[in-house]
Formats: structure tokens, sequence, C-alpha cells
């Protein structure tokens, strides 16, 4: 929000990923930026695609600077959330005059071993992770 509260529309995405860095940094949290995955279609590597933000191993995050955002950007984080295997995916758009975000989930997620998610499995009662779902 506070890119988005000093920049204002009207830049290009780069700018906005740049800014939104310094932001995460500030905050104190664990990114890659323009991280690479690879795509697959039944088990054949079939390309890669790079994510705008990866935050914390655990949110993958794609940004536009678009005047508005229509369904083909929803889902187009909604695929690369499913495809890269994190369990929340974020869509921002800095291009309107008001912010845009959507948040996704990942139905088919499957937690890697050896990941705090793991123990997660073994919690028959998710509401005991409940602070393990808020995005900051």
């Amino acid at each position: 929000m506070k890119v988005h509260n000093t920049l204002g529309p009207g830049f290009q995405e780069v700018i906005y990923q740049r800014c939104l860095a310094i932001e995460l940094e500030r905050a104190g949290l664990g990114f890659q930026r323009e991280q690479e995955h690879t795509i697959y279609y039944e088990d054949i590597d079939v390309g890669t695609r790079r994510a705008d933000f990866v935050v914390d191993e655990q949110v993958v995050v794609e940004l536009k600077a678009l005047v508005k955002l229509e369904d083909v950007h929803i889902a187009q984080a909604k695929n690369y959330t499913v495809a890269y295997d994190f369990p929340k995916g974020l869509l921002i758009n800095f291009g309107g005059q008001s912010l845009e975000y959507k948040l996704m989930f990942n139905p088919k997620y499957h937690p890697k071993p050896n990941s705090e998610n793991s123990a997660n499995q073994l919690n028959p009662d998710p509401g005991k992770n409940s602070e393990n779902s808020k995005i900051q």
C-alpha cells in the first residue's frame, strides 16, 4: 500500500517491483525477485517462467501496472500459484487509481519435505496454525 500511496499509478511494472523490494527488505521479509520456475506438463518440462517475487518461500507475488485487472490476469496469477506449487499467491495491480489485489489459495499445494509446512501436516487442527496464514 505504501508503494502505491507514494508513487501513485502511471509507472512501469519494474519501478513498482524495485520499490516493493525496498519495502519487503525494510519489513525484514525473506524474498527472491524474478525467481525462475520450471513449468511441467504431465511431468514433462515445457519451459520456465519467472515469478515477480517469492516471499518467505510461501507466497508467489505477481505484479501488474494496468489501468484495471482483467480475468486473464487473475487466471495467470492463479495458474502460477498452482504451477509453482506455493500455498498462496498474491496479484497486486499498481496501475489503477486505487491499489487492486487478489489473494489466491492453491487447492493442490504439496508441502515440500524439510519445510516449516511439514510440521503443519502433522497437526490435525489447522486452526492452531492460523497465524501461518496471515499475509502482512
